[in-house]
C-alpha cells in the first residue's frame, strides 16, 4: 500500500510540474502574448485602447497601455525594455531623439494622425479672410513650418522655392496677397487664441486637448507623412511576431473602420489612402 502511495504523490508531482510548464510555454516558445503599450494621455492613448489593442486581444495577446504626459519617457522606458511599443511620435522627433541618445528605435507603421487645422470664431470660411486679418501660429520651428505650408496649400501665402519647405520660416514667405499678419506664440497656447484673434494655427493633439472639433476647422493640413505618428519598436523586435501582428492589426479594414467612427478629421498616411 505505502509503495502504491508513492507512486501515486509521484505521478501527481509530475502533473503539477507539467501544468506549470504548460502555463509558461507562450513565453518559453517565444511566443510573446502580452504587449505592454505606451502612449501620451489624449488621442493617441486613446487609438491604442479603442483601435489597437481590441484587434490583437482578438489574435490572443493581452495589451497594457501606459500613459505618458510628456515626450521623453516613452522613449526611453522604450529602451530600457518597460514598454514593448509605444504611440507618440512623428519621423523627425524620432530621429533626433535616437541620435541624441544614443538609442536604437524603429518605425513599424505610421498611423491616422490629427492634422494641424486653422480655427476661427470670426471668419466661416478660407474666402471670407479680409485683408490685414493677424494669424497665430506656433514658434517652434516644426509647427511653424507645418503652418506655412497649409497656408501656402490654401493659397494664402506663397513660401520661397529656395527653401526646404520643411524647416521655413516667416521669412521665407514671397507672396503674401491679404497682408496676413503673423503672431508666433507657444503652441499649447494657441487654442485660446481663437478666442481673441481673427485665426489661430492649431495642431491636432492641442485642438483635441482643448475638446475643439477638428471638423469645426475652416482647412485641415494635408500632413506629410513625416509629421505622421508611428508606432516605435527597439530595433531589435523589428522581426518579432508581436511586431508583426500589431503591423497587421493596424492595416486591417477593421482598424480602418474604427478611426472612420472614433477619430473624424484624422488624417490618413499614404499607404492607407493608396491601398
Amino acid at each position: 500500500m505505502k509503495k502504491y502511495l508513492v507512486a501515486l504523490i509521484a505521478l501527481l508531482f509530475v502533473g503539477i510540474l507539467a501544468a506549470c510548464g504548460s502555463d509558461e510555454g507562450t513565453e518559453a516558445d517565444g511566443e510573446k502574448k502580452t504587449i505592454q503599450f505606451g502612449a501620451t494621455t489624449g488621442p493617441y492613448s486613446d487609438m491604442v485602447t479603442k483601435a489597437i489593442a481590441p484587434l490583437l486581444e482578438e489574435k490572443g495577446y493581452e495589451v497594457k497601455n501606459t500613459e505618458f504626459s510628456d515626450y521623453i519617457q516613452p522613449n526611453n522606458a522604450l529602451a530600457n525594455g518597460d514598454l514593448d511599443a509605444n504611440l507618440f511620435q512623428h519621423k523627425i522627433y524620432l530621429e533626433a531623439f535616437a541620435e541624441e541618445n544614443g538609442l536604437d528605435l524603429s518605425e513599424v507603421i505610421i498611423v491616422p494622425t490629427a492634422p494641424m487645422g486653422l480655427f476661427s470664431n470670426k471668419y466661416d470660411s478660407i474666402d471670407a479672410i479680409e485683408d490685414g486679418s493677424t494669424i497665430v501660429i506656433a514658434n517652434d520651428p516644426t509647427n511653424l513650418a507645418r503652418t506655412l505650408l497649409m497656408l501656402q496649400d490654401e493659397g494664402l501665402i506663397t513660401i520661397s522655392e529656395e527653401v526646404d519647405p520643411l524647416t521655413a520660416s516667416v521669412k521665407d514667405i514671397v507672396e503674401n496677397p491679404k497682408n496676413i499678419n503673423f503672431e508666433e506664440i507657444e503652441a499649447g497656447q494657441l487654442p485660446r487664441a481663437v478666442e481673441s484673434e481673427d485665426l489661430a494655427a492649431v495642431p491636432g493633439n492641442f485642438a483635441l486637448a482643448a475638446e475643439m472639433d477638428l471638423l469645426d476647422a475652416l482647412a485641415l493640413e494635408n500632413m506629410p507623412d513625416d509629421y505622421r505618428n508611428r508606432v516605435v519598436v527597439n530595433t531589435k523586435d523589428l522581426d518579432a511576431q508581436f511586431v508583426k501582428d500589431i503591423k497587421e492589426v493596424i492595416e486591417s479594414e477593421e482598424f480602418e473602420a474604427i478611426i472612420d467612427e472614433e477619430f473624424q478629421g484624422f488624417g490618413k498616411p499614404e499607404w492607407m489612402l493608396n491601398r
